[in-house]
């Protein structure tokens, strides 16, 4: 298996991570999307443009949540219960707007601007880091699994590329702090 991403983006850390954790064996190929090359290189196996990729053989996996199945599936996981697939779906819509604001940013768009689709990416942040705040707050995230993953790698994004103020959501900063020494997580961490 072949893992294609790159070493910044927190959808291809939690897998990365997840292969650590789970002593998974597969070949990291680190792209650079905006070179070239490498965006041919994505072109050619993912039409949706974007990263992770998993390829197994013939059969290219598209999606940081669909890898995730197709792993829990091939490797006898535990699938995530609909509760959990919420909460994905929260960390990945956070995930989705900060990317969304730093493409922007880096578009030289003042991200900061009173327009509605800045105030949407910025309230949408806003409003789920609270929510997970309070998942956290109540031991939802103790069992270090894919959801736990995956949310270390949204906090650890937003605190590396300093995309937003999280001093307001403690529970966030604690779980952050706990895991911030396990192996799958200094061994990815992001890095340009």
């Amino acid at each position: 298996m072949q893992l294609y991403g790159s070493l910044t983006s927190p959808y291809v850390r939690r897998l990365r991570a997840l292969a650590i954790e789970q002593n998974i064996q597969f070949d990291f190929l680190n792209l650079n999307i905006f070179a070239e090359q490498d965006r041919e290189t994505l072109v050619k196996l993912n039409p949706t443009r974007k990263i992770p990729m998993l390829v197994d053989g013939e059969q290219v996996i598209f999606d940081s949540n669909v890898i995730y199945r197709y792993l829990s599936q091939k490797l006898d996981f535990s699938p995530l219960s609909w509760d959990q697939e919420n909460t994905l779906t929260l960390i990945n819509s956070a995930n989705d707007s900060l990317v969304e604001l730093l493409i922007c940013k880096r578009s030289d768009f003042d991200t900061n601007d009173d327009k509605l689709f800045f105030n949407l990416q910025r309230d949408r942040v806003q409003g789920v880091l609270s929510v997970l705040n309070d998942a956290a707050e109540k031991g939802e995230f103790n069992d270090y699994n894919y959801l736990a993953i995956s949310l270390y790698c949204l906090v650890d994004w937003i605190i590396f590329r300093d995309l937003t103020d999280i001093s307001s959501f403690p529970s966030l900063l604690a779980f952050h702090v706990a895991h911030q020494h396990r192996a799958s997580n200094t061994e990815t961490a992001p890095r340009d």
